[in-house]
C-alpha cells in the first residue's frame, strides 16, 4: 500500500510492537518534548499493522488532539513517499477514535465504563490504547495495578505518557525518574525522550520487563514528526 517509509521510519519499530500485545508501556519527558506526538506514532504503528486505536486525551480537547494527527501526517506526507495519501488518511480517521476527559473526571471507573460502551454496543472496538496527559503525582501502585488489570482484561495494549521534571532527581534503580520511579515494574516497556542540539533522542529504560542500555537502546528522532532521523 506504499507505506513501507513510514514502518521503516518509525521508532516504534525497534520494540517490536507487534509481538509486545497486551502489555503497559510508559513514555516519559519534560514539558513540550514531544510525548503526545510520539504517542500519536505509536497510534499510527497499531494502524499500519491493521490495530485500532483509542487515544484518550487527559485535559485537552477533541479538536486540539485531531490537530495533532493532522499536523503530524501532514508533515510525514510531506517527507514520504506514500503512493495514496488520502487512503492513508481515511485508514487513520477509521481506525482511530478520540475521547476527551476532565483531569478531575478520569479514573478507572470512569474508563471501564467507556471502554465498555464501544466495545459492548459494537461501536467501536480497540487492540490499543494511548493515555496522555495523565497525572502520576496523584497515583499510588494499586490505583495503577487496577488500571492495568483493566487493560489486560480488555485484552488491550496501553501506552501512557508522564511529565517528568527538572527539580525532581528521584529515580527508580532502573532508571525511570519521577513521578513515575515507584510505579515502573508495572510497566513491561519504558522510554524516555531527551534533547539532543536540534534532535530529540529516544532512550528505552526497559523493554519487556528487561532493563536496557547502550547505543542499540537509543534513537535519534525528528522533533517534528517523532520519526527517525538518524538511524546509523
Amino acid at each position: 500500500m506504499g507505506y513501507e517509509p513510514l514502518v521503516k521510519k518509525n521508532p516504534l519499530r525497534v520494540l517490536n510492537l507487534a509481538g509486545n500485545e497486551k502489555k503497559m508501556g510508559l513514555i516519559m519527558a519534560r514539558a513540550g518534548l514531544g510525548k503526545t506526538a510520539l504517542l500519536v506514532q505509536i497510534a499510527l504503528d497499531a494502524i499500519l499493522r491493521g490495530k485500532r486505536v483509542v487515544h484518550i486525551s487527559i485535559g485537552e480537547n477533541l479538536e486540539k488532539t485531531k490537530l495533532w494527527y493532522d499536523d503530524i501526517m501532514e508533515v510525514i506526507l510531506q517527507e514520504c513517499s506514500v503512493a495514496n495519501p488520502h487512503e492513508l488518511i481515511d485508514m487513520v480517521q477509521r481506525h482511530r477514535m478520540i475521547m476527551s476527559f476532565k483531569e478531575s473526571a478520569f479514573n478507572r471507573a470512569r474508563l471501564e465504563e467507556r471502554l465498555n460502551d464501544l466495545i459492548l454496543q459494537d461501536i467501536f472496538k480497540p487492540d490499543c490504547v494511548v493515555i496522555d496527559g495523565f497525572d502520576f503525582t496523584t497515583m499510588d501502585h494499586k490505583d495503577l495495578e487496577d488500571i492495568k488489570t483493566l487493560m489486560e482484561n480488555l485484552r488491550l495494549q496501553t501506552w501512557f505518557s508522564a511529565t517528568s521534571h527538572r527539580d525532581d532527581d528521584r529515580v527508580s534503580p532502573s532508571g525511570v525518574p519521577a513521578p513515575c520511579h515507584e510505579l515502573d515494574d508495572l510497566f513491561e516497556t519504558v522510554v524516555l525522550l531527551k534533547t539532543e542540539q536540534d534532535t530529540v533522542q529516544l532512550e528505552i529504560i526497559r523493554h519487556n520487563s528487561d532493563a536496557c542500555s547502550g547505543d542499540s537502546c537509543q534513537l535519534i528522532l525528528d522533533p517534528a514528526t517523532m520519526m527517525v532521523k538518524k538511524d546509523d
